[in-house]
């Protein structure tokens, strides 16, 4: 018999985990011939695998807490879409919120927990000796400090999640199962090797504008959400996290002389798609960095959009203005 209050249907969640193994841990028996400074080095990563336990740990302990159902699951171990959860909830950084979306329609939300955020003040001590930057969690809207706040607030339907665009890529009329969150990057496998290909803007199956053709290392395109990452890099803007747009840009062009650079970087309108005309062997079109690689041939026609279904993800508080529609956590 139910009590008083209770949930009639118990809610499902998956916890999805970072492996543990992605820094192998050393013993410090095993740092006889190691130089000081490398030594720091190995002890942070030890520290690093060390936190990711301990925040799973902790995750796990919360979920204990509530009226919910859960599994737990590491990400390397998806082989098929995520199907009869209500949320997804990953334990990681923004890879492991990656490839969780690679798996998931516009029906379960998602929420992302950084298990590992990077520390100020250990990047400043260690400026001079290496890098200890730990993980950007850049969509994760928790970590141990405030998930069982995010959650409460999730499972108490006090919190809605955002609608973000993704990556639609059918290659020679063929819709691709992976839809990139970040970005797609169509490039020759080596990437010394030049890429050729030609590209147009449609909308309503008619063209936008001239066909451009490039010679280059390739071509890049973002989401919004992608649009702080690779193609800043690369020189690109940010974007409005909830822009249905997308960004383009052609890699290292080589131009005629006298030409303008301007048609090698732009914007996909919500209403456009890319056609692009790929003229070179032994090619990929890599969804979201390393998570997903397809074969791209001499002739095929790639057309990309941001028809895919949205990810419905519950975003940190600091994307999400006034003038966005989107409750704040």
């Amino acid at each position: 018999m139910l009590l008083h209050g209770e949930i009639m249907a118990r809610r499902k969640l998956l916890l999805l985990l970072k492996p543990f193994d992605v820094h192998p841990l050393r013993h410090s028996d095993s740092f006889s011939g190691i130089s000081n400074s490398n030594i720091k080095i190995l002890r942070h990563l030890d520290n690093r695998i060390q936190v990711h336990k301990d925040a799973i740990s902790f995750c796990q302990e919360v979920l204990q807490r509530k009226s919910v159902e859960w599994e737990t699951m590491v990400h390397n171990d998806l082989s098929r879409p995520i199907r009869d959860v209500d949320l997804v909830v990953t334990v990681g950084g923004d890879g492991t919120l990656l490839k969780a979306s690679h798996f998931m329609d516009d029906s379960i939300p998602l929420v992302g927990v950084n298990s590992d955020p990077t520390q100020v003040d250990e990047v400043e001590q260690f400026r001079d000796e290496f890098d200890a930057t730990r993980s950007a969690g850049y969509l994760c809207a928790a970590s141990v400090q405030n998930f069982e706040q995010v959650l409460d607030e999730i499972l108490n339907k006090r919190a809605r999640p955002s609608q973000i665009s993704r990556i639609s890529i059918r290659v020679n009329s063929h819709l691709l199962h992976s839809h990139a969150l970040n970005d797609l990057l169509i490039a020759h496998s080596c990437p010394a090797t030049l890429s050729r290909f030609s590209f147009r803007l449609k909308g309503n199956g008619e063209s936008c504008g001239s066909l451009v053709n490039c010679r280059s290392s390739g071509l890049r395109v973002s989401t919004a959400a992608g649009s702080t990452a690779a193609m800043l890099s690369a020189g690109g803007f940010v974007m409005p996290i909830l822009s249905k747009d997308l960004q383009y840009m052609v890699r290292e062009p080589i131009l005629p002389r006298g030409a303008s650079s301007g048609v090698m970087h732009g914007c996909v309108k919500s209403d456009q798609t890319m056609e692009i005309a790929w003229s070179t062997e032994d090619s990929f079109a890599y969804i979201d960095g390393s998570h997903a690689a397809h074969p791209i041939r001499t002739g095929d026609i790639i057309e990309l959009s941001s028809k895919a279904p949205v990810l419905n993800i519950f975003l940190p508080p600091h994307f999400l203005s006034a003038n966005e529609p989107a409750a704040k956590l």
